[in-house]
């Protein structure tokens, strides 16, 4: 019995054991592809993000505004336009004064203008579907807003002799003022306010375009 227990226990009768495999090394931590692309490390892009982020919000703050801007001239243009078309008091009609028909024409313009750039920026802010890109966009607002502003101005401005010409001939020869000239008073006045909202908004048109990368 002895011969056996330590034949069975014997180093040569033993099965030896495999060596243990070497520990694999930590897996590497991932590398953000725009990182590597750009040659910078990821602790470079965290930094950044606060000043993509402040981009975004002014980048919202002049969409905003812009579109405040143009909701307002857009009103006063179609006030402009609805007082101008149904002047026709105390026996005169507008269409009887080249200035006042031209009014009309550019309130017609400018409505129209405005609702279409009001409606663009609308369905780019409830969608966030952009119907045109963003150069293109600001190139033709900007070319708009100026020319918009412009034929206001120019229709406001032709409109005031022939209304203080008409005031005068009333004061002459009545004691007070007519309908027709206080409409056409306030249709020049819807004009103005509607030139100076649609000049602030040129304004932001023209900065949002200088912002504009062409490389």
């Amino acid at each position: 019995m002895a011969n056996v227990e330590d034949s069975t226990n014997s180093p040569e009768n033993s099965e030896t054991l495999p060596p243990s495999a070497p520990p694999l090394p930590p897996p590497a931590p991932p590398v953000v592809a725009n990182d590597v692309e750009q040659g910078e490390t990821p602790s470079a892009s965290v930094t950044k993000t606060p000043e993509i982020r402040r981009s975004w919000r002014r980048e919202d703050l002049y969409k905003n505004a812009s579109l405040a801007l143009r909701v307002v001239g857009l009103l006063f243009s179609f006030l402009a336009l609805i007082i101008m078309a149904t002047n026709k008091h105390d026996g005169a009609n507008f269409v009887d004064f080249d200035e006042y028909s031209y009014l009309l024409a550019v309130a017609v313009i400018s409505t129209v203008y405005t609702g279409g750039q009001v409606y663009l920026q609308v369905h780019e802010l409830a969608t966030g579907v952009q119907t045109f890109s963003h150069k293109k966009l600001s190139l033709c607002s900007f070319i708009g807003d100026q020319i918009a502003a412009y034929l206001l101005i120019s229709a406001g401005s032709a409109a005031v002799p022939i209304t203080n010409s008409l005031r005068e001939l009333e004061d002459d020869y009545s004691s007070g003022g007519s309908l027709f000239t206080d409409s056409s008073s306030a249709a020049i006045a819807m004009a103005f306010i509607a030139f100076l909202f649609l000049a602030l908004s040129a304004l932001v048109s023209g900065y949002k375009l200088s912002r504009q990368s062409y490389i």
